[in-house]
């Protein structure tokens, strides 16, 4: 028998409403809205986690930058081991701030609270690697823009997230950590009170960077409520604004839920939560693969910005498929062409379509050549902290610039599993952990044609 459709009937009857049936309908009703705002606001929430993730480790905005390798004790979603990171936090409360690039192989992205793409910059950006200043302006900013010496972007919030990478090229890390520091940062308006920040290698830390220890629980609201409070209103939110002070969050206001809302809050996130998880790794899109023949899914659908605004609305089902494993957005990580800086497809099944099992052993074939101009890795991600994998083997990649730099022949044999593979498979083998599910990440910097127009395939995860 075909399915049918889930039918409900709520039973409200016809009439002036019944005590009963209203508290039921406004019962239904906030959780209903619960749901939606969790959904809306989590990058909002995710990006809090990352602001409260950088203090953690010394980050201070203005004044206190960040060098380190991400590696799995960084808990951050999605990040990877390629590249090293530079965390920076810009507050463009004191003013417009200037971030001057030196010509280089940087990829630097300035986003808001919200996680609102604002700049592309090096290698993504209108500098194309060759250096430049650009110049950051607040929200509410009507002074005086340069017209000339200046890429200018506007922000959404006076605090930036801006994240930098710098690429190792020929597996030079040191080279790659020295360059993050030239990255310069100073008021456009001279007259702004400013001390040269200073720069913090914080590899090897301990940092929490996702919003996991809440985002199913009652303290994701708490949050939610501290960063909308703490910054200016954006227009464009103002709908999900009025989700929000339906539910008693509203800036400039006391959040004091009673025991009702407060236990309809709690729900609204292990339901919401619940959801996205579906959408990010159940996806029913029929453009989520990447080939017919493969179970490769691309990580991030197509879109011409970094807001995913498709031609008429905002696409909120691959909003919400990306925030809840990745953070940050802009157009260069969507762009699917040989200009691409960097290209991100997701693994999360083998070949029969079965999802990967932490507790099973998988090998996976990538063809030789990999068509990237610059390097290649696949990383191996948790499926519960959407972070780097944590086992006592302290590593979650296998990456083209240092465990696979000797890979010859026609292709390279990873290994993915609980227990090392004998021989030399060892040394291309990372560990999961029984009763965990896992997803990876395969990603290719500097892509080349063949990594898009279907000439280059790797295989599926075949158990082995």
């Amino acid at each position: 028998m075909a399915d049918k459709a889930v039918a409900t009937n709520h039973d409200f009857t016809l009439g002036h409403p019944s005590a009963e049936t209203a508290k039921r309908a406004y019962d239904e009703s906030d959780l209903h809205r619960a749901i939606e705002a969790y959904r809306f606001f989590y990058p909002t929430v995710s990006g809090a986690a990352i602001v409260r993730g950088n203090h953690q480790i010394g980050i201070v905005a203005n004044k206190v930058f960040g060098i380190l390798d991400c590696a799995p004790a960084q808990h951050v979603f999605t990040a990877n081991s390629d590249t090293p990171y530079g965390p920076l936090m810009l507050d463009l409360g004191v003013g417009p701030l200037v971030v001057e690039l030196q010509p280089g192989p940087l990829i630097v992205c300035s986003m808001d609270v919200n996680q609102r793409w604002v700049a592309d910059m090096g290698l993504p950006g209108p500098d194309a690697g060759k250096g430049g200043k650009h110049l950051l302006l607040p929200p509410d900013y009507d002074g005086p823009v340069p017209k000339d010496g200046y890429y200018v972007h506007r922000a959404s919030s006076n605090l930036q997230i801006v994240g930098a990478r710098s690429l190792p090229v020929n597996g030079d890390v040191k080279g790659a950590k020295e360059r993050l520091s030239t990255i310069k940062v100073y008021p456009f308006d001279p007259k702004t009170p400013w001390t040269e920040p200073q720069w913090k290698d914080v590899t090897g830390v301990t940092q929490e960077t996702t919003p996991v220890p809440w985002e199913t629980n009652f303290e994701f609201w708490n949050i939610l409520h501290q960063t909308i409070d703490s910054e200016p209103v954006f227009e464009g939110y103002r709908a999900y604004y009025g989700l929000l002070s339906a539910l008693g969050i509203e800036k400039g206001k006391p959040f004091a839920p009673d025991e009702r809302m407060r236990a309809i809050l709690e729900q609204g996130a292990i339901t919401g939560n619940a959801l996205m998880r579906v959408q990010s790794f159940a996806d029913r899109r029929p453009d989520r693969n990447v080939w017919d023949d493969r179970q490769w899914q691309w990580a991030a659908l197509r879109f011409e910005d970094g807001d995913f605004n498709a031609a008429t609305h905002v696409d909120l089902e691959a909003r919400e498929k990306w925030f809840y494993q990745a953070v940050g957005a802009s157009p260069a990580m969507f762009r699917r062409d040989a200009q691409a800086g960097s290209l991100y497809w997701l693994g999360l099944r083998d070949k029969d379509g079965s999802p990967l099992d932490g507790g099973k052993a998988y090998a996976l074939r990538i063809p030789l050549p990999v068509p990237g101009r610059l390097f290649w890795s696949v990383t191996v991600y948790d499926m519960d902290t959407r972070s780097q994998i944590e086992t006592e083997q302290a590593k979650a990649a296998l990456r083209s610039l240092f465990e696979l730099k000797d890979a010859s022949g026609d292709h390279a044999q990873l290994h993915f599993g609980p227990e090392a593979p004998t021989g030399e498979a060892a040394s291309r083998w990372i560990r999961t952990i029984p009763g965990k599910g896992w997803f990876v990440y395969l990603r290719i910097y500097g892509p080349e044609a063949a990594a898009f127009d279907g000439t280059w395939r790797p295989g599926d995860f075949e158990r082995t």
